[in-house]
């Protein structure tokens, strides 16, 4: 069987496997890849999965870093089935069509400024009709039911305590008379977080492909995280100012609703302070929390028995409309802010933070993993300043980093869950991480368990024997093309010299500006660099 790394390698972004038997080739998640603009280049390679030849695709949870190139797949292809969830499913209507509009108002904004420079128009990833026609392909699996999805191929959901619906896999794959068993970890939640259960236990397998976000560190525990937001609110209501948290609309925005439901029915969340929760996928999400409360943890199974519902708070409004989003910022006195994105890199919060960022009064307060490249990730480093919607603005503003709300597991949690198998010849393949931070915890697993661990890289392939060692895919050597650099060389210098001499008489030209002139340089430049980056 051969498994190759398409996203979440060495990176916490864009997780998706392809596994290919002598007769079946499918995937484990189909992420999107968010963070920097070289990272998010490899959304536009969907046709290297080839997509039309996987027969079937398995997802571990909703949030988009694992789900969101599945309209594009539809796009190029993909007709099989794809498994998950109810919850799951639930999450995934409504967070597609999202994230699909959201990829055509980028690619709308984008090819005005290209149209400016007079480049060529891109399109969108995928639009809201991939979204629409991913939805018919969608099969809902129960925890712990196994099943084949094909000849040689069974498979296991288990409760992997994340998110509403999450899960880590159990795959075992029949060849040649032997049975391979690999398990996905997908992202392992956080022992005893809000409103989901904890972790399931597994104890054995051949190989696992485990998530390594915070491999060289610990969360704090939840009473720490609980008095952390009351001292962000308390701060910001005496200063008269708005707090202002950047947040995942799914999970995230949920447990800090609950949160805040704890805080006021505490005392300690003031009467008079308003909570908007402005993304109108976190409200639509919160709504699907609600409707299946048979996934929630015993605590708040026990909360809801007793009529109390943590979802809801005295202040709480709901902001679906643009004019009512927009409002929030023309109001004068403290209020709470929730909104998404949760890195502060898209959605409605680059609003609240141009807004309030350079006040002394506000406060902003980062709940959650902040992605490499992402205004979260350098608010929370320290930026003095940071731009935002093309104004540099000086951060005034006190900035929190809480990071007890985290819905991934800790270092310790992770060896913790580790510890429970009894597969002593069992590979670790660590994924869904930085590489900082897998080193660290590559060398704990091998110092406290003794497991053999190896780092995957981007677009890795890996043979996974049997009870055996894997072993690297041997690609063949193609011969390089045999080109005449010579005389490409004195071509290229002609060529040059011939275009210094037009330009003399173009820069006097009154029908094109300096600054158009310059553009059109360094697009050719770039241009230039990504063809001798292909030679």
């Amino acid at each position: 069987m051969k498994i190759t790394f398409m996203g979440a390698a060495k990176t916490v972004t864009g997780s998706c496997y392809i596994l290919e038997t002598e007769n079946v080739r499918f995937a484990v998640d189909c992420g999107l890849h968010q963070g920097n603009a070289e990272i998010e280049k490899r959304n536009r390679g969907i046709s290297d999965y080839r997509p039309g030849e996987l027969d079937f695709i398995l997802i571990t949870h909703a949030h988009i870093d694992h789900s969101g190139l599945l309209p594009a797949a539809v796009r190029a292809g993909f007709k099989g089935p794809i498994y998950m969830t109810q919850p799951t499913r639930d999450l995934l209507e409504i967070m597609l069509l999202d994230s699909a509009y959201i990829q055509e108002m980028e690619t709308e904004w984008a090819n005005r400024k290209r149209l400016r420079k007079g480049l060529v128009p891109i399109k969108p990833i995928y639009e809201q009709e991939d979204a629409i026609n991913t939805t018919p392909l969608m099969r809902t699996v129960h925890y712990g039911a196994t099943f084949e999805p094909a000849e040689g191929i069974t498979v296991n959901f288990r409760d992997a305590g994340h998110i509403l619906g999450s899960a880590f896999i159990e795959l075992w794959v029949k060849e040649a008379g032997e049975t391979t068993k690999v398990v996905f970890s997908g992202d392992l939640g956080h022992k005893d977080q809000l409103l989901v259960r904890n972790p399931s236990i597994i104890e054995k397998a051949d190989y696992l492909l485990m998530e390594s976000t915070y491999g060289d560190r610990n969360h704090k525990d939840s009473s720490n995280s609980l008095n952390e937001l009351a001292e962000a609110i308390n701060w910001s209501y005496t200063q008269g100012g708005k707090v202002v948290i950047p947040a995942f609309a799914v999970e995230r925005s949920q447990q800090l609703l609950y949160t805040l439901h704890l805080l006021s029915k505490d005392g300690r969340l003031p009467a008079d302070m308003p909570v908007y929760l402005d993304s109108p996928l976190a409200i639509k999400a919160t709504e699907v929390f609600r409707s299946h409360p048979e996934f929630f943890d015993m605590d708040t199974a026990e909360m809801l028995h007793n009529g109390e519902d943590p979802l809801s708070l005295p202040n709480l409004k709901f902001t679906l409309d643009t004019q009512s989003s927009q409002a929030i910022n023309n109001t004068d006195g403290p209020a709470i802010i929730i909104s998404a994105s949760g890195m502060a890199n898209a959605g409605r919060i680059k609003h609240h933070l141009r807004h309030n960022i350079w006040k002394k009064e506000s406060a902003v307060v980062f709940v959650g993993y902040q992605g490499v490249g992402t205004p979260g990730r350098r608010l929370v480093n320290g930026a003095d300043n940071i731009t935002i919607f093309g104004e540099k603005l000086k951060v005034e503003a006190r900035i929190f980093t809480i990071n007890g709300f985290s819905g991934h597991a800790g270092q310790s949690e992770m060896i913790d869950w580790l510890k429970n198998f009894d597969s002593p010849g069992m590979k670790v393949i660590l994924t869904h991480g930085e590489a900082k931070g897998q080193k660290v915890l590559s060398a704990l697993i091998k110092q406290e368990l003794g497991y053999k661990v190896h780092i995957a890289d981007y677009r890795e392939e890996l043979i996974l024997v049997p009870g055996g060692e894997m072993q690297p895919v041997v690609k063949e050597k193609v011969a390089a093309p045999q080109v005449d650099w010579e005389f490409l060389l004195k071509d290229s210098e002609k060529l040059f010299t011939e275009f210094r001499s037009r330009l003399g008489k173009v820069r006097s030209q009154p029908f094109i500006s300096q600054t158009e002139l310059r553009d059109k340089l360094l697009d050719i430049n770039r241009q230039v660099v990504e063809l001798i980056s292909e030679l």
